[in-house]
């Protein structure tokens, strides 16, 4: 398991482009001062997608960078931390956002949160216990919707987006998909019913990975995205972030 790991990035754009150009672009180079309009808070939560694992078992940039990059890109100033774990389950981060000083600190101060959690409660209970393995989707709901009210109650101004899943599978079979995937749908559903009852932003990712998926989850043998895919899922991400003061 990948230990939590925190990352804080600050916007040096400005003062870079100012060291760099011509005497004469200074003017140019206070004008994009100007234009920095807000900072950002972000905390992304979830799983080894968040934590950036890759399809060949290393670990790379994840969708939250590829969202702060952008972030950079729009002239934001930001902090940053991430605390993406593989193999992280919804029990995981729920005892995560009740007992962690470190990761409810970070919440207080936010006021953008991702989350994306539940893949792992649903794959271990296929793995254990297929043959109850719906009862994974009981777990998902009630752990969700702690990590969501004691986010609320932590913070009651934060915007927080929470993922639904791509398809991890396809390159599997036909015939194997026509089983896995309605457990999928159930598991997306079940995310968004809580996101929606808790009034966060629900953001599916099953088609815009699904128009390149054996591109985006290239390794038949792992569930993973590679950087393509996580670009992909930060600019669906991004298209979902409501204004930010």
């Amino acid at each position: 398991m990948k230990s939590i790991k925190k990352k804080v990035f600050g916007l040096l754009i400005t003062s870079t482009l100012v060291a760099v150009a011509p005497f004469s672009a200074q003017a140019k180079g206070n004008e994009v001062h100007n234009k920095e309009k807000h900072k950002i808070d972000y905390v992304a939560l979830g799983d080894s997608l968040a934590a950036g694992q890759t399809p060949y078992h290393q670990y790379d940039n994840s969708y939250p960078d590829y969202l702060v990059k952008r972030f950079e890109q729009s002239q934001y100033g930001v902090s940053y931390d991430n605390f993406g774990v593989s193999g992280y389950t919804s029990e995981n981060l729920k005892n995560d956002i009740l007992n962690n000083p470190e990761v409810q600190d970070e919440i207080k101060k936010a006021n953008l949160i991702t989350i994306d959690i539940g893949a792992n409660d649903l794959l271990a209970k296929l793995k254990t216990d297929p043959a109850h393995v719906t009862d994974s989707l009981m777990t998902v709901a009630n752990n969700l919707q702690v990590i969501l009210q004691t986010i609320d109650s932590l913070n009651p101004n934060v915007q927080v987006l929470v993922m639904g899943y791509y398809n991890p599978f396809p390159h599997y079979s036909q015939e194997q998909q026509a089983s896995l995937l309605p457990l999928l749908e159930a598991l997306n559903k079940t995310i968004e019913d809580r996101s929606i009852a808790n009034g966060d932003k629900y953001v599916p990712m099953t088609q815009v990975i699904e128009k390149n998926e054996e591109q985006y989850v290239p390794n038949p043998e792992d569930i993973h995205l590679n950087l393509k895919g996580y670009q992909v899922v930060a600019k669906e991400f991004w298209k979902n972030i409501d204004k930010l003061e």
